[in-house]
């Protein structure tokens, strides 16, 4: 089969040009045992490079923002679409960087689909967030039948190393997960520069880093569970079961040890979510 027929990247409609948004459609499939990108459309400037069949069958893609950082207007809409029994991992080249908007609101959308079987790793890097950014992002994602969902972020408010505190602006972000059209999870933050919760205990406790892993699927076995509990941790660590998907937590200081934390819960349960040993995409170690 050749693989250009299945794939589309024509332009989406000019109506949506509006200002400077960037739009990124992905489709995938399964094509003779493995999973293949079926579908593409693009519009401004957000891409994926080449994508990578590991051994299992499993695609990765990077996704790609040229311009590296988010200005005050920006808009980004990502769409993706994952067909019965594909395995797809989703990540980017580097930190994703919202700038100062002075004033100007800038905004992610990002919409799931997924078919019986399918399994997604949505993991990014981290998301920085500069001193009068305002920013509003919005997670959906839509699971049907045994659909499982490993998704991880790392949110980082200001930047620390640069004597810069998330003093000025707005983070607003919204998450929600579906299973069969019932919602298993549903999160939404408002968090303006000057928020109390910033430097409260039962808040941010005047740390800057707030990173998640969220797996939505089979419960993990108690002792998996409790072994993620028992990792190492550069900064304060919890996680939870809840019915039908677990959640894990960290507050720190450093993007660095919020991915270790994550990345070391991603490798304990890998077997139980994948059935076989984590692997880590090669973009992660440059």
């Amino acid at each position: 089969m050749n693989m250009n027929e299945l794939v589309s990247a024509s332009p989406l409609p000019s109506g949506l040009m509006a200002g400077w948004p960037a739009a990124l459609e992905l489709g995938y499939a399964v094509v003779q045992g493995r999973t293949v990108p079926v579908h593409r459309r693009h519009q401004g400037p957000l891409r994926v490079q080449k994508h990578f069949i590991d051994g299992h069958g499993q695609c990765q893609h990077i996704v790609v923002h040229p311009p590296g950082g988010m200005a005050g207007g920006d808009r980004l809409t990502l769409d993706i679409d994952l067909a019965a029994g594909s395995q797809v991992l989703l990540t980017s080249p580097g930190a994703a960087k919202w700038y100062d908007g002075f004033g100007r609101a800038s905004s992610q959308q990002l919409r799931v689909e997924q078919q019986p079987g399918s399994l997604l790793e949505w993991l990014p890097q981290e998301t920085i967030l500069y001193a009068g950014s305002v920013v509003a992002l919005d997670n959906r994602f839509q699971l049907q039948g045994d659909a499982r969902l490993l998704s991880g972020e790392v949110m980082c408010l200001g930047r620390p190393a640069s004597a810069e505190r998330f003093d000025r602006g707005c983070w607003q972000q919204g998450s929600e997960v579906w299973r069969d059209d019932k919602l298993l999870w549903c999160e939404h933050s408002h968090v303006p520069g000057d928020s109390p919760l910033l430097a409260s205990p039962v808040g941010m406790g005047g740390h800057s880093v707030l990173a998640s892993l969220l797996w939505a699927g089979p419960a993990l076995p108690p002792e998996l569970h409790q072994a993620c509990l028992a990792l190492p941790c550069a900064g304060r660590a919890a996680a939870s079961q809840l019915p039908g998907l677990w959640l894990a937590r960290f507050i720190g200081d450093s993007a660095e040890a919020a991915h270790h934390w994550l990345r070391a819960c991603r490798d304990l349960i890998y077997p139980f979510s994948h059935g076989r040993a984590a692997s880590q995409p090669r973009i992660w170690a440059s």
